[in-house]
């Protein structure tokens, strides 16, 4: 379903949307370290991918709050029923490509479109993206350590983007410095903190397959 249009004072982003929607740079991005050891304990255990995991691990975080649902675009303020999550690919000639995951609860069908649709855009070239779902950007720079970015604000594009690069291990657990950039109309700095904190629980859960209802090796 394509996304509404709504009057902004209609919804708890009214105030934010007077006050941000003019601003020279509306974006605002919070870091944080999170522990990511149940992850790569969990996909080495099952066989999934970290990035992958990671990416559905935004999306629960995220589906769960009002705000990810609302996004400014243009001069508009428009509600989605649905999120995906973006991820960039390297395609088979050496550049990169973007690639919309539609959200799934259901962990195997999320890896299942994450691996189909990363394979098809290395291959194709082309960008996959879904315009009728509010879409969470991540860019995984796994070459390097950075502890996050900042990204540069357009004007063409508000959605809430997430950066990092590799994970770091310690003696017994594994981190990941990331960064988190989001519009200031589409939710407050508290909103983002609850989100990433939301996130790393979810992290956490999955160890014992406390969000994978669906996931028959739990």
């Amino acid at each position: 379903m394509r996304p509404a249009s709504v009057d902004p004072q209609t919804t708890a982003r009214g105030e934010a949307f007077g006050l941000w929607m003019q601003a020279p740079n509306p974006m605002v991005t919070f870091f944080k370290t999170l522990d990511v050891t149940p992850l790569i304990r969990y996909g080495r255990r099952h066989g999934y991918k970290f990035n992958m995991l990671l990416c559905w691990c935004i999306g629960k975080a995220a589906g769960g709050m009002g705000e990810f649902y609302l996004l400014p675009v243009g001069q508009e303020l428009l509600r989605y029923d649905t999120i995906a999550v973006n991820t960039i690919v390297k395609n088979k000639n050496g550049e990169v490509s973007s690639c919309d995951v539609p959200f799934s609860e259901d962990l195997r069908q999320f890896s299942a479109d994450y691996l189909r649709l990363t394979e098809q855009t290395a291959q194709g070239c082309e960008n996959h993206d879904l315009p009728d779902s509010m879409v969470i950007g991540t860019s995984a720079i796994v070459d390097t350590d950075i502890d996050g970015a900042v990204g540069m604000y357009s004007g063409l594009f508000n959605n809430p983007f997430l950066i990092w690069g590799r994970y770091r291990r310690g003696l017994l657990r594994a981190t990941l410095p990331l960064s988190f950039q989001f519009h200031h109309t589409q939710m407050d700095g508290a909103h983002a903190g609850r989100f990433l904190q939301q996130l790393q629980e979810t992290i956490r859960g999955i160890k014992k397959g406390a969000w994978n209802v669906h996931d028959p090796h739990c």
